[in-house]
């Protein structure tokens, strides 16, 4: 230490640790030209004694003064030393970072003014203390003193030239630091670091594209930021990534995939909107390749199509038909469960266009990885059966193409009519709602003769018979009004002479015992009209009932409709129709006894009676004579159509109907 208080005059030793700012400045200058005759003398040891009097005396002096002193010094001795500094920087480089963080911002600043000039010497030969010197410039961005934040910048923009010149700068050693700042809030250390990375992306040799998965989180963190200017440059910054990917498609997808996922989410909407941009590409650039992050991005994409923001549906419908579109086969590692879990819970959705597109994708997958998605059945079943209570009518019809695809296995067929009935049962409003479309669009999709069938079958065993007559009474009216089951109603009016018509017949007959109003509109439909007076014949007191009556009213006004105009035509040859007379009297002197009198219905029935034509009986014999005289002995039926209807025993169906109607009586008795 001698030998460096023996090298410096005094008076550079006194002046150096002065208050004023000049007499500093002046002392480093008369240090600078001691080192640089030192280095022309070779006194290389001498100089090293320097800068340790420097460090120890000076940069960690207790005062203030003294430590500006001794950065200035050391800035002078990298000067003295020019081409020769690279020799010293391991004892000149470290006490200056340190002294970024001293507490006083004059000694900080100090610090800055040092580090530049050192730098302005040694250039590219101090990098390898870049990451230090990155660490505390990132730091005294954010300083707390303009001053200091001014003289880091200049430091700053010295560091950034000398860097992009370097041969010696390691991308490696640099990325893991730039991925440990990358979330920091502070908006100074923000620009700091985006304009870090746009310099470093703007240098061929630097391969920053290679690591842009270690930080594309933070570059996204930053998009939702308070200020405008660090929005539009973190922006901007990835727009210049997204461009060098799509013209050289040659980084970790996988990894930048998950983060654009739970990016796709953020609440903020220009971060969602970048990030399903973003998806969006990499879909088209690397669809195929991309099989074992579908689910994740499928669940990105379907929240995204309702998004209250017009672009980001866009893209992110875009993006869906894109994805959906990709030929891939469970063997190149595509997971059906995943994707079918991931449209399951987007089911649960409050937005109509997702859960469309998410039953769009069960579809699909239904239609291309059938045997597959059946393996999964069991997870989605419920969920789908669920879906048929959705508020929407678009939702439900797509609901019930899916149940279709899977009912063409026979065994799910029953399954989904079961737990079909099985929901109705437990949610009545579903069927007041819901069960005419239901049940229409599941007759169109799975054959009407097929539904009605095994409806029959099940609502036949049913042990809540109040269920069993509601159910009956709509599948009834669906039966008697809907388009989709024209088909089956040509059937029906042929049972008596068809046997493809009869066996419909018997296969329904039996659950529609539970409804009276409905056996009898299924006999007018079938045209077993002396049925039909049979079973109104049979009815009791108690049967005439507020359902009763209600459904009365319905059959009268639907007789009216095109579907019954055959039955209208048979009217205008009474003498051959006797029977369908007789059941047409039979329920308007059921109206007139239940005091409907004054109902529309009751007028429109007896207005259609009294234009049958009376000419037709023989002799003029009036009708009611004319019914007397065929009840006993006379033919058991009207026509050719009514006669021949061998197979159908239908005095035991009259019984089946008449206990099943007992059954009725006895529940309502004990409920009451």
């Amino acid at each position: 230490m001698s030998d460096a208080f023996s090298a410096i005059p005094a008076a550079v030793h006194r002046n150096l640790s002065d208050k004023l700012y000049e007499k500093r400045k002046n002392a480093a200058l008369e240090l600078e030209s001691t080192v640089k005759n030192l280095t022309s003398s070779g006194g290389h040891d001498k100089i090293s004694k320097i800068i340790e009097m420097l460090i120890k005396e000076f940069a960690k002096s207790p005062q203030s003064n003294h430590r500006q002193g001794g950065l200035i010094g050391l800035a002078a001795v990298t000067i003295g030393l020019s081409s020769e500094a690279a020799q010293f920087l391991e004892q000149i480089v470290p006490p200056v970072v340190k002294s970024f963080s001293d507490q006083d911002s004059r000694v900080r600043y100090s610090a800055c003014e040092a580090l530049y000039n050192i730098a302005k010497v040694v250039r590219g030969e101090f990098i390898i203390f870049f990451n230090q010197i990155f660490d505390a410039l990132c730091k005294l961005s954010a300083d707390s003193d303009a001053d200091v934040q001014s003289a880091a910048h200049l430091l700053d923009h010295l560091v950034k030239d000398i860097v992009t010149l370097s041969d010696e700068f390691s991308i490696e050693e640099f990325v893991p630091l730039l991925k440990e700042r990358m979330n920091v809030l502070n908006p100074y250390v923000r620009q700091f670091l985006v304009g870090w990375i746009t310099v470093l992306d703007g240098v061929p040799e630097i391969d920053l594209l290679g690591f842009l998965p270690d930080f594309l989180d933070g570059l996204f963190n930053m998009l939702s930021d308070s200020s405008h200017e660090i929005r539009q440059q973190a922006y901007s910054a990835l727009s210049e990534f997204l461009q060098e990917i799509q013209d050289s498609p040659s980084v970790d997808y996988g990894r930048m995939a998950e983060i654009l996922v739970q990016r796709a989410s953020s609440p903020d909407e220009f971060t969602r909107l970048t990030a399903i941009t973003w998806i969006n590409e990499f879909v088209k650039l690397w669809g195929d390749q991309l099989v074992r992050y579908y689910a994740d991005i499928l669940g990105a994409i379907l929240p995204c199509i309702s998004d209250k923001e017009e672009k980001i549906r866009v893209v992110a419908r875009e993006t869906n038909e894109l994805l959906r579109s990709i030929h891939v086969q469970p063997s190149d590692g595509f997971n059906v469960g995943a994707i079918l879990s991931v449209a399951r819970r987007q089911l649960s959705s409050d937005y109509e266009a997702t859960r469309i597109e998410a039953l769009n994708w069960i579809s699909a997958l239904l239609n291309k990885h059938r045997t597959e998605v059946m393996c999964f059945l069991d997870d989605i079943f419920d969920t789908l059966i669920k879906a048929l209570s959705d508020s929407s009518d678009d939702v439900v019809l797509l609901v019930l193409e899916v149940h279709a695809g899977v009912a063409k296995d026979p065994q799910h067929f029953r399954q989904l009519i079961v737990f079909l009935v099985h929901n109705f049962r437990a949610d009545n409003s579903l069927l007041e709602r819901r069960g005419a479309l239901i049940v229409r669009r599941l007759c169109v999709l799975l054959d009407a003769e097929r539904v009605y069938r095994e409806l029959s079958t099940i609502l036949e065993g049913e042990d809540n018979l109040d269920f069993a007559s509601t159910m009956v009474q709509a599948l009834n009216l669906i039966l008697l009004t809907s388009s989709e089951l024209s088909k089956l109603r040509d059937l029906l009016r042929g049972s008596l002479v068809n046997p493809e018509g009869k066996e419909l017949l018997v296969a329904l007959y039996a659950s529609w015992c539970h409804s009276p109003m409905a056996m009898i509109s299924l006999c007018l439909l079938a045209q077993a009209y002396q049925h039909a007076s049979v079973v109104i014949q049979s009815l009791v007191e108690e049967d005439i009932n507020v359902k009763f009556l209600v459904q009365l009213d319905k059959l009268i006004r639907l007789l009216e409709t095109p579907i019954f105009t055959y039955l209208r035509l048979q009217l205008l040859e009474p003498g051959s129709y006797t029977w369908l007379l007789k059941t047409l009297y039979g329920l308007l002197i059921t109206a007139f006894l239940s005091c409907m009198q004054q109902s529309s219905a009751f007028k429109i029935l007896r207005t259609r009676l009294k234009t049958v034509p009376t000419y037709s009986f023989s002799g003029g014999v009036h009708f009611f004579q004319y019914m007397h005289r065929h009840e006993d002995g006379g033919e058991t039926e009207d026509n050719n159509i009514n006669t021949s209807h061998q197979g159908i025993n239908f005095a035991a169906r009259l019984k089946q109907f008449e206990n099943v109607q007992k059954q009725h009586r006895a529940q309502t008795k004990d409920l009451e």
